[in-house]
């Protein structure tokens, strides 16, 4: 039962990231994709959370999760650099979407050799996926409130993403590569 509930949280992210997508380019809708994407956010903690106290941790979630939290990522960041017509937002973006498709290719081989514990979620990469989504958030705050300063935070704390995420990359591709 809770695992269900867990997974269907985890699956609403998705729906979530659709939303908050086409929510951006309604300008009059902006705090709405802010508390969509906070809630979101706020609900990765949660369900991760609930499964590990619970111990209602599954294979399914364990799956889901991840990947629902990179939809949701890259959903909105694409939407952002099409909205604030941003290359920087677009740039990271790509970087970040190449990161997970090679990072996904290393956890395969991984898997076919047996040694998927060279690539297991890091805390390192889940502070990645935290920064990505304070990033995210302070630019629905900056547009929300029509602030330029807010926004140029936000390409800072994305640019201290950007370098997050290549340093993982390359810790698992280390991990996977060295003898």
């Amino acid at each position: 039962m809770i695992v269900n509930i867990l997974n269907a949280i985890t699956l609403s992210r998705i729906l979530c990231a659709i939303l908050i997508y086409f929510f951006l380019f309604l300008e009059s809708h902006y705090l709405l994709a802010l508390l969509l994407f906070g809630i979101a956010s706020f609900s990765d903690f949660v369900d991760g959370y609930v499964a590990r106290k619970t111990n209602n941790e599954s294979v399914l979630g364990e799956i889901l999760d991840p990947i629902a939290d990179k939809l949701l990522i890259v959903f909105v960041l694409i939407g952002l650099s099409i909205n604030l017509d941003s290359f920087l937002i677009g740039f990271i973006s790509a970087v970040i979407i190449s990161r997970e498709i090679w990072v996904a290719a290393l956890r395969d081989i991984n898997a076919r050799n047996n040694q998927s514990d060279k690539t297991k979620v890091t805390f390192l990469a889940k502070t990645k996926t935290a920064i990505q989504m304070f990033a995210i958030l302070l630019y629905l705050f900056g547009l929300t409130l029509n602030n330029m300063m807010v926004l140029f935070f936000a390409d800072i704390v994305l640019i201290i993403a950007l370098f997050v995420t290549i340093q993982t990359g390359l810790q698992y591709t280390i991990s996977t590569f060295k003898k």
